[in-house]
């Protein structure tokens, strides 16, 4: 039996998603999302989803591709999944070889790998001249069974709407989702200039639900929201959840996200499921608050290119 690593293909998007699935079920994935993903993608991003096949079966996939959208260039990134049962044949080794073959032709100096924080894992990482860097944790809320605390009544001057009150013109959204992600804790800058770019990238991704989003207005502008994804089943993930800088302290992060579950759980989603920096203290107590658990814990791991 012969592993080989070749592009990504349309008519491999169900099993792209199927082993992203299995192999980091905290996140969604649908086959319209992959080819969504692959479609739209920023030229300057050079994203090149690969796969690898043993004997016609997908049994492993890596996303690969610059940040174009980081103020230091030359970062690089590659997320490397392989079917749980499929493990040890060579795939994820193959997998990496050629995904950083691809980033090095493309003049990438630094890259990124997001890896679980197990054993296994992290070991296969480092042999391969990766070190640790920042965690960030997975969790998980069941919106079937737990309670959710009561919504919080709005301040007083504050109104709140969905992102789908913003379809004649979401550049307000933009430009707050722009200024939240300067914040964002982590190792790599993203600076969102490119408005067209966001519109195919963000506002058209089939995975965002522009009902469930929520935003907290104030004298009709966004000052904060809680961006969702549904996966057209019962699972729903928060994306983002940011306030704008001259609004915080005023608990409306809190309030949109508050909103947007109990939509959620209105709706018939069952499972809600968000991930934060381990170092983002603020956002994991809001969390806790809401019920959520921490389920799984990646590590980002970097690499200098010599």
């Amino acid at each position: 039996m012969t592993v080989i690593v070749r592009d990504f293909r349309a008519e491999d998007a169900e099993g792209f998603a199927r082993i992203r699935h299995l192999a980091l079920p905290y996140m969604l994935s649908t086959p319209q999302s992959v080819l969504h993903d692959v479609a739209h993608a920023h030229p300057d991003a050079y994203y090149r989803p690969l796969v690898a096949e043993e004997d016609g079966e997908l049994i492993g996939t890596v996303q690969t591709g610059l940040v174009h959208d980081s103020p230091e260039p030359g970062q690089g990134y590659l997320n490397v999944y392989v079917h749980p049962e499929r493990r040890g044949r060579g795939a994820g080794t193959l997998l990496v070889r050629v995904a950083e073959e691809r980033l090095a032709d493309v003049s990438a100096t630094k890259l990124f790998s997001w890896v679980l924080d197990e054993p296994a894992h992290r070991a296969f990482a480092e042999r391969r001249g990766y070190r640790a860097s920042r965690p960030a944790h997975f969790l998980r809320l069941d919106l079937a069974n737990r309670p959710l605390p009561p919504r919080p009544a709005p301040p007083a001057g504050v109104e709140l709407r969905t992102a789908a009150d913003f379809a004649d013109d979401p550049r307000p959204l933009f430009e707050l989702d722009a200024e939240t992600m300067l914040d964002e804790p982590g190792d790599i800058d993203h600076e969102f200039a490119d408005y067209g770019a966001w519109l195919k990238e963000t506002w058209h991704h089939p995975l965002l639900s522009r009902e469930l989003t929520s935003v907290a207005v104030v004298d009709g502008r966004p000052a904060a929201f809680s961006a969702a994804r549904t996966d057209g089943g019962t699972r729903y993930g928060t994306v983002m959840t940011g306030t704008a800088r001259a609004h915080r302290g005023r608990g409306l992060a809190k309030l949109a996200k508050s909103d947007s579950l109990h939509r959620a759980r209105a709706a018939g989603l069952t499972e809600a499921f968000t991930g934060n920096d381990a170092g983002n203290g603020p956002m994991l107590a809001i969390n806790k608050w809401f019920g959520y658990e921490i389920c799984a814990t990646e590590v980002h791991h970097v690499r200098e290119l010599g």
